[in-house]
């Protein structure tokens, strides 16, 4: 069982259920530890939520497994992984691989991966849970809890949009400004399940870009998203009129030997409130992307 616990620096006395809540622990966390084996201490023993803790006491929750779920395949087919610990796992996707499970691929997507990495490191928890998700056709830093506690906690943090991802795009045409924001809304085309747009029924979504090279009648940009829409930099990139190089869905050029659009999310930063700082993960440009770019050296942007 995974267990989590915090010292109250705090003076004078709090209900248990109280701090705990202030620390991530939702009314659902508390209802799974009840009815799933779990247990809460105070300095090790067994106390209730209702009980009171003073300063300097330990609070300690033990949470139940999360079984294997049988209907998730595991697959050990290779994943880059760029950071691991108790509690999160930050894995280099490459195009081509599907996120999660779906009518196109039920085996060997990022979370089959994942999960048959789990199962041969012995894990007890065996339900991967993906924070921050990719296209099929994108590449690079992808986030995963380890645990439905974790998950639940960078939950509120994307909706807080304090999960900082950053992207390398590069798009069609020549983009003027060095700098800029778009801000439209974004929402799903008429009697097309897979394919966005921006509409005014939409979503409010917005994309901050960097003008990092030109190449000639293309342009490579730095990109950070201030929400996280579906397509969300495919599409406002296209409704700029400067669809991704590659992007065939949303109209992007295929050339430069671009088989694939040219969208990679190079570097995530999150709080990690376990460890209690920022931590941050980068993944290299994939070698499909790098032959278009040259001597392109992702170093001369990281923040």
């Amino acid at each position: 069982m995974a267990s989590f616990s915090w010292i109250k620096q705090e003076a004078g006395q709090t209900k248990l259920k109280t701090f705990l809540a202030e620390r991530g622990v939702s009314h659902r966390m508390f209802s799974i530890i009840r009815r799933g084996g779990g247990r809460l201490l105070l300095d090790g023993r067994p106390v209730k939520t209702v009980d009171l803790i003073d300063e300097g006491q330990r609070v300690t929750v033990i949470m139940p497994p999360e079984a294997s779920n049988e209907t998730l395949a595991d697959s050990n087919l290779p994943l880059p992984i760029l950071f691991e610990d108790d509690n999160f796992l930050v894995v280099n996707k490459p195009a081509g691989v599907t996120s999660v499970p779906g009518k196109a691929d039920r085996e060997t997507t990022m979370v089959n991966r994942v999960k048959g990495y789990l199962v041969q490191e012995g894990a007890k928890d065996l339900v991967p849970h993906v924070v921050t998700r990719l296209d099929r056709f994108t590449s690079g830093v992808a986030l995963l809890a380890k645990h439905r506690f974790a998950h639940g906690l960078l939950d509120k943090a994307l909706k807080e949009h304090t999960v900082d991802k950053r992207y390398l795009a590069l798009v069609d045409g020549n983009l003027t400004d060095d700098h800029g924001v778009i801000d439209l809304p974004i929402g799903r085309m008429d009697d097309d399940f897979i394919r966005r747009e921006v509409r005014e029924d939409g979503k409010p979504s917005m994309t901050e870009y960097w003008v990092v090279r030109r190449y000639g009648n293309q342009t490579l940009v730095k990109v950070q998203l201030h929400t996280g829409r579906t397509h969300q930099i495919r599409v406002h990139f296209k409704a700029l009129g400067h669809p991704l190089v590659g992007d065939e869905i949303y109209g992007g050029p295929m050339n430069r030997g671009a088989n694939r659009q040219m969208l990679h999310a190079y570097w995530i930063q999150w709080f990690d409130p376990f460890a209690q700082y920022q931590r941050h993960c980068q993944a290299d440009i994939p070698e499909d992307m790098q032959v278009i770019l040259g001597d392109f050296n992702l170093q001369d942007i990281i923040d």
